[in-house]
């Protein structure tokens, strides 16, 4: 191959790893607080009843305690309110211990007695986001958990009706597929928490089971919900740090008039404000605190168990983890407030922006402004405080008295908490009945802070700026200078409303002076999820931020918003550029799963190219010479591209849903309604352009893959070289037809018996045994040196008679003349064998989950049920033993099969390409099928 090929390979792993290096690490360090247990944890388990327990013995039940709460529960005579955690993929029961020494710590500053009672499930730490075969399983055994923890309350005053449901990773999808049990009473559970639960779609479709779970729970909680509106679900995502589950998956796929269900990312969650990932988010304190203090706000005092009032719950839930006025859920006065204070406390303010910083000792001030005056030049009012101790702090006055307000309403519960200080937007115009507005600037702890006011005009709040094309490469970029003279700026990024955008803002701030300045926030708000991202900066300043997108917008109706809280008189220096490895970080993050199928059309397509060879020359050529040059890409987007319009067209959807065809699938680029539905979002041909990336990307990880697996042959059969005899024969390790049928009939009752994935790896070792035998024969016949040149021994040849060549000597001092022919045969089935093994590793990586998992519980049980792998890959197994006796020689004898085989290869890639995106376990079928054509090629 020439060194372009390497070069071109190069580049595009160079691409590969940017990518790859921007989804692990190109984010912001770790700023969660770690939680920490003040006495040694324990974990009492529960018994089970008998049946329970023998139906499922692998899992268990435990409660968690500390020191002498654990002593006092030794007896299970519980009393507090119940909460049960559920680990998730691989997870640990363990993982409980910060949630519930937080909610210790709390019930220990807490009147009367009100606690929590922390429960968790064992579920063995099995891999459930990569088999879906236990998934049920868990969800039958969460529910027998919930009857055995409140029948432990019989015996309590007021005994718990329900229990709280925390559930992490796919603990959380397990909390919610317990509505889909046909005996399931939904009034067990009233209230899910879920962290980083991928609740839209699996990250990876690695069987149909773990997508007939999903099907389920989707089903159940978007066609059948009305018994599920009083189920409150809170789902939090974990930010750019969770790589494993991005937080767009954490997306409830619910109604939307459905209010008591909710979506959040970490970073907008109040007092929190981090991103985390996947495991931390588990332990990270400010979220944690964040999820107890919610749970206690939801405690009735009266029995001491969670509130059965939705709307409170609802309540409670938004004011923690959606917007946090300060101001605690429940106390917003309903009667109007009254102001007590002398004439002198209170001040008028003619100006249009009030800045106030009160004395140190302990003081009562009133600031009011007139609404009639101001009514028809501006829109908004916009205030912030530093003070977090005051909740009630800015009114509307509907009663003068003089230059007193007599009565007035209290506006604070419309305030939001944002890093630094609290800030409130009104609208004049829901101020109708509002003659003023009061702000209660009182320092009776002398305490210091600082108030800020001014009146604002919507046309000036917002500036729209188009942000460069994704393509620009960081070469060009949208600039615009705010010379600030007010406390709040909007800037609308025009057109960025795709999750493949990625952008780098730079704010650049200079102040002529910094003496009683509030820091400046900047905020990435975006209007159609939940995903707000805060940065802080002083006087000067130069802050980069990262700007990208957990989820799609489909129509360009609306744009992400850079919200600036600024110091007025200073001057901002706005910079946004387009960062491309930023941009591969997000094509990786959201189409990365998808690569083996790309893998797997590249390696069909090298295949395809290496036939063509055997077809035309009897030869073979090497894998990375099949690769570059069998790869076609435009032969693979075309069809598809042409398949995706005809679905646009009405005729030709409807024609194909009757025929029962399966649905098409796409990149999971698009909105969650268009992923639900399975459709091609009209005029979006941007993933398109991304499919055709990421063959390029799988046709470098084949490459570089293929070139691996070749080195690695290499080394293991000079290892094992010394413990087999030197062989010359194309035929080593080859096995006679009666072996073969009693191989085949071993392999698939081992997969019957025990588990698929176990007869595939079998497989795939009995034929790398050969190739490793092949390379073996390679090294011997390389080093001979009684070797006759091909062409001399041709040249001999041709010198006899046809009487002499018969009778021409064919052994010499009573060793056979091996000719250089030899060599080259055994270098052709060395190639033909390393291209099957090549095919061969995918399957073998798809199905690994299941044998890791079957490994894990063969003392429970030997068999695996269900099995995702067992029968479908049967020809799978047959094809793979009936090529280990495959040679080039019986391939180009096979003229008819063979181009057959040659010209189904193209169509069977294209299909994979369409239907396998987002089930990543039809990958294997294709394949079998493909190899059962090669292998029918050698004996036909």
């Amino acid at each position: 191959m020439s060194p372009a090929v390497y070069a071109l390979h190069a580049c595009a792993l160079a691409l590969l790893l940017a990518g790859l290096r921007e989804l692990l690490f190109g984010f912001e360090e770790n700023r969660c607080s770690m939680t920490y247990m003040f006495e040694h944890p324990e974990y009492r388990r529960i018994q089970l009843p008998r049946h329970v327990a023998h139906q499922y013995p692998a899992y268990g039940l435990y409660l968690y305690g500390e020191g002498m709460y654990a002593q006092e529960t030794r007896g299970l005579k519980l009393t507090g309110a119940p909460v049960l955690f559920l680990p998730g993929n691989a997870g640990s029961y363990k993982q409980a211990r910060s949630l519930g020494s937080v909610a210790l710590r709390k019930a220990e500053n807490m009147e009367g007695g009100v606690h929590m009672n922390v429960f968790t499930i064992n579920f063995n730490e099995e891999l459930v986001a990569l088999y879906g075969g236990s998934l049920l399983r868990q969800t039958q055994f969460l529910h027998e958990s919930i009857r055995v923890i409140l029948r432990l309350y019989k015996n309590c005053p007021d005994p718990p009706s329900s229990v709280v449901l925390v559930g992490h990773s796919m603990g959380g999808v397990v909390a919610r597929a317990l509505f889909t049990l046909p005996r399931f009473n939904p009034r067990l559970v009233t209230l899910i928490l879920t962290q980083a639960s991928p609740h839209l779609a699996p990250v990876i479709s690695l069987d149909p089971h773990i997508l007939e779970f999903y099907s389920s729970v989707r089903q159940r909680w978007s066609t059948a919900s009305e018994d599920l509106q009083n189920v409150s679900v809170l789902s939090v995502g974990g930010g750019y740090r969770d790589y494993q589950v991005r937080s767009g998956l954490a997306t409830l796929s619910c109604p939307a008039n459905d209010h008591n269900k909710l979506s959040v990312v970490v970073t907008a969650v109040p007092r929190t404000w981090v991103s985390t990932d996947h495991l931390s988010i588990v332990w990270c304190k400010e979220l944690v605190l964040a999820t107890v203090r919610a749970f206690f706000d939801l405690i009735e005092p009266e029995t001491q168990q969670f509130t059965g009032d939705v709307k409170k719950r609802m309540s409670v839930l938004n004011h923690h983890f959606i917007r946090h006025p300060v101001l605690l859920p429940g106390d917003q006065p309903v009667t109007p407030v009254s102001f007590t204070g002398t004439p002198e406390t209170w001040s008028e303010v003619n100006t249009l922006r009030l800045f106030y910083s009160p004395p140190k000792e302990a003081t009562v001030q009133y600031f009011f402004f007139a609404l009639s005056s101001r009514r028809k030049a501006y829109t908004h009012f916009y205030c912030r405080s530093s003070s977090m101790e005051m909740s009630s702090w800015i009114f509307g006055c509907t009663q003068m008295n003089g230059s007193i307000c007599a009565q007035a309403v209290d506006l604070s519960w419309r305030a939001e908490l944002l890093p630094v200080y609290k800030v409130l937007t009104l609208s004049l115009d829901e101020l109708s009945a509002v003659s003023h507005l009061v702000i209660d600037a009182s320092n009776p702890s002398e305490s210091q802070y600082i108030v800020e006011c001014e009146w604002q005009r919507e046309k000036s709040l917002t500036m729209p700026v188009p942000v460069p094309h994704i393509l620009s490469f960081g070469l060009t970029a949208s600039d615009v200078t705010i010379n600030s003279s007010g406390l709040l700026h909007s800037i609308q990024l025009q057109h960025f409303h795709q999750v493949y955008q990625a952008f780098k803002i730079t704010v650049m701030c200079h102040c002529k002076t910094t003496k009683d300045r509030m820091l400046n926030i900047y905020r990435m708000k975006v209007p159609w999820f939940r995903e707000d991202s805060f940065h802080t900066a002083g006087f000067p300043s130069v802050t980069e931020i990262s700007a990208m997108l957990h989820m799609a917008r489909s129509d360009n109706t609306s744009s992400a918003i850079l919200q600036l809280h600024t110091a007025p008189n200073c001057q901002y220096k706005v910079s946004v550029r387009t960062s491309f490895p930023k941009v591969l970080g997000q094509i990786l993050r959201f189409c990365g799963p998808v690569l083996p199928v790309y893998m797997a059309v590249v390696l069909l397509l090298a295949l395809k190219r290496q036939l063509s060879v055997v077809l035309h020359t009897g030869r073979s050529v090497a894998m990375r010479e099949s690769i570059a040059k069998g790869l076609q890409p435009h032969k693979l987007e075309l069809p598809v591209l042409l398949f995706h319009l005809l679905l646009r067209q009405a005729w030709f959807q409807e024609g194909w849903s009757t025929l029962g065809l399966p649905s098409v699938d796409s990149l999971p680029l698009s909105p969650v309604e268009d992923l639900l539905q399975h459709e091609a979002v009209p005029g979006q041909d941007w993933p398109h352009l991304i499919s055709l990336s990421l063959c390029i990307l799988g046709a470098t990880v084949a490459f570089w893959g293929s070139t691996v697996l070749s080195m690695s042959v290499h080394v293991m059969s000079f290892i094992l070289a010394p413990l087999h005899r030197p062989s010359v024969s194309r035929h080593c390790a080859t096995f006679s037809p009666p072996a073969q049928f009693l191989l085949i009939i071993s392999l698939v009752v081992l997969g019957g018996v025990t588990c698929g994935a176990l007869s595939i790896t079998a497989s795939y070792l009995f034929h790398l045994y050969r190739v490793l035998r092949l390379q073996m024969t390679e090294m011997s016949l390389s080093h001979m040196l009684n070797l006759v040149p091909q062409k001399t021994q041709q040249n001999t040849e041709n010198g006899y008679s046809s009487a002499e060549a018969q009778n021409k000597p064919k052994e010499s001092n009573g060793s056979p003349f091996l000719s250089e022919a030899a060599l080259h045969d055994v270098r052709d089935d060395l190639q033909l064998h390393l291209s099957v093994s090549t095919l061969l590793t995918l399957p073998l990586m798809l199905s690994a989950p299941s044998l890791i998992y079957w490994s894990r519980n063969l003392r429970y049980s030997v068999h695996l049920v269900p099995d995702p792998w067992w029968p479908h890959t049967v020809p799978l197994i047959i094809a793979s033993v009936l090529l280990i006796n495959c040679t080039t020689l019986t391939l180009s004898h096979s003229k008819l099969m063979l181009g057959l085989t040659f010209h189904l290869l193209l169509p069977l890639s294209i299909t994979m390409m369409t239907f396998s995106p987002l089930h990543l376990y039809r990958v294997t079928h294709f394949l079998s099928a493909a190899l059962t054509l090669l292998a029918t090629s050698c004996y036909l």
